[in-house]
């Protein structure tokens, strides 16, 4: 088994039916083999979903999605042609069974969990995720709909996605652990430390032996992280 599918139901953000994936095998060198995860778009391929617009169902509102009618660039850091495509056309090919949240739990344990590859967790109930993740050996997420009441079971297992140090403050009041993108010129603020994984702090770590992102079970006290925006969109981010 390379995979398997651990939710097929509607979007918490507009109902639209998506696919929760995992992936067992990974050659990222920044996160280390985790397993990854993927939430889909059900009836469309992902680059359909991000032309037409409808990859909102996965991702929300989050600031990096492209945006026709403003202009507005996509600064998504994923290179979804590659893996992403790659993901769906093998789900499509039959190559990932459905299994329940608590049978992929058994699968996965012991391993460490990247919760939201691609895709925003909050579009999947809290409640799948936790199970998923119930004998892992770790976990790190990330999701922008923070400010939404649909995210709030996430906030003991994922970080807050912050692009702005306004946003990493509202994030920390509601309760939540940060994880913010920032241009090199930005310094970092208190109780907020460098990613180990990211290219200014040397790739001292990777994220599957750090796991400092894995949300606010100890309280939203604990420090931050924030990482200096790579990939081939951070010209758009910096403009932004």
């Amino acid at each position: 088994m390379s995979g398997f599918v651990f939710y097929d139901g509607p979007s918490l953000i507009d109902g639209a039916p998506i696919i929760g994936i995992a992936v067992l095998e990974s050659a990222n060198v920044k996160t280390g083999n985790m397993v990854q995860t993927y939430i889909l778009r059900a009836d469309m391929a992902p680059l359909e979903a991000i032309a037409s617009g409808d990859d909102a169902s996965i991702c929300g509102d989050c600031a990096h999605r492209g945006d026709k009618v403003t202009a507005r660039k996509r600064t998504c850091y994923v290179d979804v042609a590659k893996s992403v495509q790659s993901v769906f056309s093998a789900w499509i090919r039959g190559s990932y069974p459905q299994v329940a949240p608590s049978d992929g739990a058994r699968i996965i344990a012991g391993r460490v969990v990247r919760i939201g590859s691609y895709g925003d967790p909050a579009a999947i109930p809290a409640r799948h995720w936790k199970t998923l993740i119930a004998r892992a050996g770790g976990h790190t997420g990330y999701s922008h709909q923070w400010r939404q009441w649909f995210a709030r079971g996430l906030r003991t297992i994922v970080m807050a996605s912050a692009d702005s140090a306004s946003d990493r403050d509202l994030a920390r009041a509601m309760g939540w652990r940060t994880f913010r993108v920032r241009t090199a010129a930005e310094p970092l603020a208190a109780r907020e430390i460098m990613c180990p994984a990211s290219d200014e702090a040397g790739f001292k770590r990777q994220c599957i032996t750090c796991k400092a992102c894995d949300g606010a079970a100890r309280g939203p006290a604990q420090a931050t992280v924030a990482i200096v925006v790579h990939g081939a969109m951070a010209r758009h981010f910096a403009a932004a």
